[in-house]
């Protein structure tokens, strides 16, 4: 049996009856293979053994969620917040914004920190990718892209390279030089082809592999020199819109989120999906792993923020109030791990106490939904990009 199957808007002949027919996409052994619905359903049967039918199949799968269910809640002995109960409480928390880069001509949908801690990488629905000076606001390289919705961007570790890409469904790569005049556009390489939009994409721990997610349900580990795909991860029944690397210097695992409302854990050697989560109740627009590796915060368009600790196997935190009924669409950590930042789509920033699950302050200054945030690598600053076409570096003091 194939490992995913996803929706694709596609007509022609199916590879399997050659009849035309609309087609579904599907995966056996990383290979893409395109059926329509009737032979879908036969190889789906084919296989099966005596007395088993599809539908006891998936009354089966379901008892046996059921039960991993009862043995997680077993585990569940106490919560997070009455075990930081004793913790020292936060002081007042005073961000302001020292920076607003300005220059892209619509929404900003994507942003990264260069290693440097200076250096920034935005992509906008304008179809453009800019890197910024973000002590100087001034505007290194620009580059327009084929598309608009450019939905994805990431800096190389090296900070000699970024990677881009979105509604053209590639990730493509652009090296980075000294001088600001070069034609970037004439280095472009494109590594990873989807089969529909790109979502997210970040480099590995060197410039030589790249992880990307896609709307076409699936997330892919390639090779930046021959654009060859080493590993790809089916799981998701729907897009994927987010992903985020382990911190660890072997890197070995990734999280990513979607539209099903799962949130995936995947061990990048052997494309397996080791962990998932299903506890929001929408889209999880943004994954981010807490600092240590041991665990990550999810952001939904259900309005909360979540924490989900990977040797509990289970959510241990939920970070949302009444008053709170906007989407979240952005997540990332301090430094320290202590606190969570998250933009939501009624133009603010929260800023969430980890370990007792308060909110500590609120952040103004965005005219539209927060769309991307990141602190920077050093964590003294944070940025925020935003629909009202703006990014805004901040920091404490």
């Amino acid at each position: 049996m194939c490992d995913q199957t996803f929706l694709a808007i596609t007509f022609g002949p199916c590879d399997s009856c050659s009849e035309n027919r609309p087609l579904m996409n599907l995966y056996i052994k990383t290979e893409p293979i395109n059926y329509c619905s009737l032979c879908m359903e036969i190889m789906a049967c084919q296989g099966l053994a005596s007395g088993e039918t599809l539908k006891s199949l998936k009354a089966e799968s379901e008892t046996l969620r059921k039960k991993l269910e009862e043995e997680r809640k077993k585990l569940h002995d106490v919560e997070l917040e009455k075990v930081a109960e004793k913790a020292e409480a936060l002081g007042e928390l005073n961000m302001k914004t020292r920076r607003t880069l300005k220059g892209h001509g619509n929404k900003v949908l994507c942003m990264d920190w260069c290693k440097d801690k200076r250096r920034i990488v935005s992509s906008s629905q304008d179809g453009k990718v800019i890197v910024w000076d973000a002590f100087t606001t001034n505007k290194e390289h620009a580059v327009t892209m084929p598309t608009t919705w450019v939905m994805a961007c990431a800096y190389a570790p090296s900070g000699c390279a970024i990677a881009c890409g979105g509604l053209d469904n590639k990730c493509s790569v652009y090296p980075l030089s000294l001088d600001k005049d070069e034609n970037l556009a004439a280095k472009k390489k494109s590594v990873a082809m989807h089969t529909n939009y790109l979502s997210g994409c970040t480099f590995t721990n060197s410039d030589m592999q790249i992880l990307t997610s896609s709307g076409d349900g699936t997330s892919a580990l390639w090779d930046v020199e021959s654009g060859q795909l080493l590993q790809s991860f089916h799981g998701h029944s729907a897009d994927v819109l987010t992903l985020d690397l382990a911190p660890s210097e072997t890197g070995n695992t990734f999280v990513s989120g979607g539209s099903d409302k799962k949130a995936n854990v995947w061990d990048l050697r052997s494309g397996q999906n080791v962990q998932s989560f299903d506890t929001h109740d929408s889209d999880i627009n943004c994954v981010k792993y807490y600092p240590s590796g041991d665990a990550f915060a999810s952001a939904s368009d259900d309005s909360t923020c979540r924490l989900f600790d990977l040797r509990a196997d289970r959510e241990v935190s939920i970070y949302s109030k009444d008053s709170i009924i906007f989407g979240a669409a952005s997540v990332d950590f301090s430094l320290s791990g202590r606190l969570l930042f998250a933009g939501y789509n009624d133009y603010t920033i929260n800023v969430w106490d980890v370990l007792k699950g308060t909110r500590v302050a609120i952040l103004f200054g965005h005219e539209n939904r927060v769309s991307s945030l990141r602190v920077s690598p050093d964590g003294t600053a944070f940025c925020s990009g935003s629909w009202d076409n703006t990014l805004r570096v901040r920091h404490q003091g």
